[in-house]
Formats: C-alpha cells, sequence, structure tokens
C-alpha cells in the first residue's frame, strides 16, 4: 500500500489524486496530514497542494462527470466524514476508467451511493445554515455570527450572504473549526482566529449599545404573537431541530 499525506483542504487532496495517476502508485490510499501519526509503521509520501495539477482534475471530472458531479465530490469531502478520501478516489478511478459514462449516475456503485447520499446531508446543513443564522451588531459596525455546524458548510454558504447583505461588513466565524469568512463590502476573505471570548457573551464592551436592546423586542415580539394554545412542538421541533436553536434570537433567554 502506498500512503499519500494531504493538508487538508480539496485542493491538496485533488493533487493527491494527480500524482497517484501521474507516478502509477499501487494500492493508493490518501490521508489528511492530521491522521499521520495513525499510521506509524508506514512513512505517508508527503503531497504538497499544486493549484496547477489540482485544477487539472477538476478539468478531467468535469469533462466526465460534469459540474454537478464535481459539485458532489466537493460536497462529500466537506462532510469531513472518516475515509471519505477512499470513496472519493474509487469514484474518481471508476470515473477515469469508464470516459464515456457519467459514473455519478450508477448508484449501484457503493461509493458512488455514499458520495450522493453525504451530498445531500451536506446540502440539507448547508440550506439550514442560511436560513437559521442570525448576525449581532459589533461596536465596529461589523455584523457578526458564530455557528457549529456538524459539515464544514461555511466557504459553501459565502454566496447567499455575500448577496443578500451586499451592503455590510459581516463576519461569519465556525466554532468548531476556528475559521471565519469575513465581507468588507468588496471581498470575502477566509481568516484563521481565535474567537474573543466577548463575542461569545452579550459583552458591552465589543457589542452595539442597541444590539441588545433590539434582540429583547424581537424575542418579545415572537413571545406575544404565539398562540399558546395552539403550540405544536413536535412539528416545531421537525421543522427546526433543537440543535439550530442556539442561533435564533427568538429563543434566547434575557
Amino acid at each position: 500500500m502506498t500512503i499519500l499525506s494531504y493538508d487538508n483542504i480539496f485542493e491538496g487532496f485533488l493533487t493527491a489524486v494527480f500524482e497517484v495517476f501521474e507516478f502509477k502508485y499501487i494500492n493508493p490510499k490518501i490521508i489528511k496530514s492530521s491522521e499521520i501519526q495513525q499510521n506509524l509503521f508506514t512513512k505517508p509520501i508527503e503531497i504538497i497542494t499544486n493549484i496547477e495539477k489540482s485544477d487539472r482534475v477538476v478539468k478531467k471530472l468535469n469533462n466526465q462527470i460534469n459540474s454537478d458531479g464535481v459539485r458532489c465530490l466537493i460536497y462529500a469531502f466537506l462532510s469531513e466524514k472518516e475515509g471519505v478520501e477512499d470513496d472519493l478516489f474509487d469514484v474518481i478511478n471508476y470515473s477515469v476508467q469508464n470516459p464515456t459514462l457519467n459514473v455519478m449516475k450508477n448508484f449501484s456503485n457503493e461509493s458512488v451511493l455514499r458520495i450522493v447520499q453525504l451530498t445531500k446531508s451536506v446540502g440539507r446543513e448547508k440550506h439550514r445554515m442560511e436560513a437559521f443564522i442570525r448576525f449581532e451588531l459589533l461596536k465596529d459596525d461589523i455584523y457578526f455570527a458564530k455557528i457549529d455546524p456538524d459539515f464544514d458548510v461555511l466557504t459553501l454558504i459565502i454566496r447567499h450572504f455575500k448577496n443578500r447583505y451586499q451592503d455590510q461588513k459581516w463576519l461569519i466565524y465556525d466554532l468548531r473549526r476556528k475559521y471565519a469568512v469575513f465581507y468588507d463590502l468588496k471581498d470575502v476573505e477566509i481568516v484563521s482566529l481565535d474567537l474573543d471570548k466577548k463575542l461569545l457573551e452579550k459583552n458591552s464592551d465589543v457589542f452595539s449599545d442597541s444590539e441588545i436592546e433590539y434582540q429583547k423586542l424581537w424575542w418579545e415580539y415572537f413571545d406575544h404573537t404565539n398562540i399558546k394554545e395552539r403550540k405544536n412542538t413536535k412539528l416545531h421541533v421537525q421543522h427546526v431541530p433543537k440543535r439550530y436553536w442556539k442561533y435564533l434570537t427568538e429563543k434566547k433567554i434575557f
């Protein structure tokens, strides 16, 4: 077995795929660099991300499984499922071996089926983040939101918020993965940072003076418009699962 390690990003994975075919490695296994310690008795080949090589893989895949197929591979990768690289490589290799077929339509292939299932799960999480994220205004006029999604969907929701809030500076921070996307009215930048603890609390040092008052008004509105006699908790949880309540202003206790 030939083990190749990459730097945890999709372009790094595709670079590893390119080198598997370039050097004709037999029985390859691609792992994240963070998983190297789990392979103490085998020294992996370290892959340095090469955008030119990864772009060549994407171009070939676009020709064979089209853009929707490539999107499925990206979404599955962002699921962060353990061993997802094995299924991704199996699908890519399957596509290379069958250049006239769109292999993503063959659900009898177990790897294809798993990739499609992961794509659906990640897609649902993306849409829920777009629906449930709530921004809070900071004193420096930046709208701030924190998220903790099951999958790494932060980069997938950039377009939605950039289009929706073009006239506002905003920052969305992933608590679990410790990185953020920041929009400065012109461009979006991906940044790695450790979140200030004050941002996890309603601290007057960082939040706008009016922010808490607006949140209280919003909570009171929902409280007063709620008809307790018609409360249907089961249906409510079905549409808004409890794990998303932490994002909602109307669910907070003041």
